[in-house]
């Protein structure tokens, strides 16, 4: 089982939205912010090679179409995925299986990309045409019809192409994908988050979503003001992090700009990071 993490881009994210009731005067302690109050996250993707055909993507970034749009998050050192992926030596056509945490931009922007067509038209195609794109039922339900604090974050030309040409699986409950590889699903930021949990002989790697997106995030009441269900979004953080913390698995941060991985501790009652894992 082969795992490499992709940063496709960055951007400013303000800061008292990310950590939402807890004081600046303690999540500035934890991670860094800019005049603006802005604290820089990544868009990381990872990459799976089960070495027996599979070839996973697990999240692609913002992409390029509605950049200018959504101009307030500043984005910055934003890199073509598809071309990433070539030097890691797959293309895109080689990409099995897509599996989306869930449908926000800054998860799913690069699915579809703009094609010429012969009459000088264009339209979206899928960026990776050969991939089965694994979305939870609930997920794909609130962006076809999302709730007014998530609206603006969905935009339906990310997805369209993958729905009309078939190639959109939906999921209801916790789903092997493959073996060492395990889909299961967490509510409270946005409904039926996806969490790929993929184990190789050294260890579980848990690719966290927004349901722990920065090392910060890991204490449980530390809840960004993006999760549309808060008391929901503690509870899951708990029953995630019981798990890492008592099984040793690893934490992949989606958005952390500077911890990309870490084993988590249990002091009493209060979950700490610990050992950060190289990927």
């Amino acid at each position: 089982m082969d795992i490499q993490l992709i940063d496709t881009g960055f951007f400013h994210a303000d800061g008292g939205a990310m950590f939402g009731a807890i004081p600046k005067t303690a999540w500035s302690r934890r991670y860094p912010s800019d005049g603006q109050n802005g604290c820089i996250l990544a868009m990381r993707s990872l990459l799976v090679r089960d070495g027996k055909g599979k070839v996973v993507l697990v999240d692609n970034g913002a992409g390029d179409k509605h950049l200018k749009q959504l101009g307030y998050y500043r984005f910055f050192d934003l890199a073509d995925l598809g071309e990433a992926l070539q030097k890691s030596g797959v293309a895109c056509e080689e990409v099995t299986d897509v599996v989306f945490t869930h449908l926000h931009f800054d998860h799913c922007g690069y699915t579809t990309r703009k094609e010429m067509l012969p009459d000088g038209k264009s339209r979206y195609g899928m960026a990776f045409p050969n991939a089965t794109h694994w979305v939870s039922r609930t997920q794909w339900e609130n962006f076809l019809h999302p709730n007014a604090l998530e609206a603006g974050s969905y935009f339906i030309e990310n997805m369209q192409a993958v729905s009309d040409h078939g190639k959109l699986r939906l999921i209801e409950c916790d789903t092997e994908l493959c073996f060492g590889i395990q889909l299961r699903l967490f509510d409270g930021h946005t409904p039926g988050q996806i969490a790929p949990y993929i184990t190789t002989p050294a260890r579980t790697y848990v690719f966290a979503g927004d349901v722990i997106p920065l090392a910060a995030s890991v204490s449980p009441a530390w809840i960004s003001a993006y999760d549309t269900w808060p008391v929901i979004s503690y509870n899951e953080k708990i029953r995630m992090l019981e798990e890492v913390a008592s099984e040793r698995q690893a934490l992949i941060f989606c958005h952390d700009a500077y911890t990309r991985c870490c084993t988590v501790k249990k002091v009493n009652d209060f979950f700490k990071t610990d050992q950060k894992i190289p990927l």
